[in-house]
């Protein structure tokens, strides 16, 4: 991987900082919500980014490769 930097909504964040990604969009039911539908990539310190599932596909996709998907055959170097 070139960089453990990935760009989510205007951010760069390090991959290492990402703590888990939501699999479902964000539903509280609250009317004055600004984050409904979006989907959650929760930081270290308590702290959350809200993005699209093409971004949300994308950062899910960067930690597999960062991290060494074990379940890839793809590349035998991981």
């Amino acid at each position: 991987m070139e960089s453990p930097i990935i760009k989510i909504d205007d951010k760069h964040v390090p991959l290492y900082r990402i703590v888990w990604v939501s699999e479902i969009p964000h539903f509280c039911g609250e009317p004055d919500c600004m984050h409904e539908g979006d989907y959650e990539v929760r930081l270290d310190v308590d702290d959350s980014l809200w993005t699209s599932a093409a971004e949300r596909d994308a950062t899910v996709a960067a930690l597999a490769k960062w991290c060494g998907d074990p379940r890839s055959d793809e590349n035998p170097e991981w």
